[in-house]
């Protein structure tokens, strides 16, 4: 039997201000071929998962935590107990929009890398408005800053 135990996986930190640890997939103990799941922990007042697109479905489930979801030219609040459904291709970001940590589970499928893990890290996210699609009037800006150290 392999177990992933969310209390043993460090997990990585983002410029955007948010620790992701995977669960399944990725660096994570359980690999599957259909899905990749994962807990990200947004930091209080703006941590985010900037505006990106992929190839992949995928499901936002708020476990704690208030944020703005900007999907396409959508833009909603969403809070515990809340799911989002992002269609493949879309732009999407998640900014948390409280004053504690915003937990949040996110799967997609079928599993594999996201390109917005390492252009995050890298500093080459495409800049909503610029190579991406704008996000949704009055959103939260995007973070695109590079890291000091990756």
């Amino acid at each position: 039997m392999i177990v992933s135990d969310l209390s043993l996986i460090e997990g990585r930190r983002y410029p955007a201000r948010r620790r992701t640890q995977n669960l399944a997939g990725g660096v994570a103990p359980i690999q599957a071929s259909n899905f990749c799941i994962g807990n990200v922990t947004l930091d209080p007042d703006g941590g985010q998962v900037p505006w990106h697109n992929q190839e992949q479905e995928e499901v936002y489930f708020v476990i704690e935590g208030t944020a703005e979801m900007c999907l396409g030219e959508e833009r909603q609040t969403l809070t515990s107990g809340q799911m989002v459904y992002i269609p493949p291709g879309v732009f999407h970001q998640l900014t948390n929009i409280g004053p504690t940590p915003l937990r949040m589970l996110y799967c997609y499928g079928p599993a594999g890398d996201v390109a917005h893990w390492r252009q995050e890290l890298d500093g080459t996210l495409p800049k909503a408005g610029v190579e991406a699609p704008p996000l949704p009037s009055g959103a939260r800006p995007q973070c695109t800053t590079k890291p000091e150290q990756a």
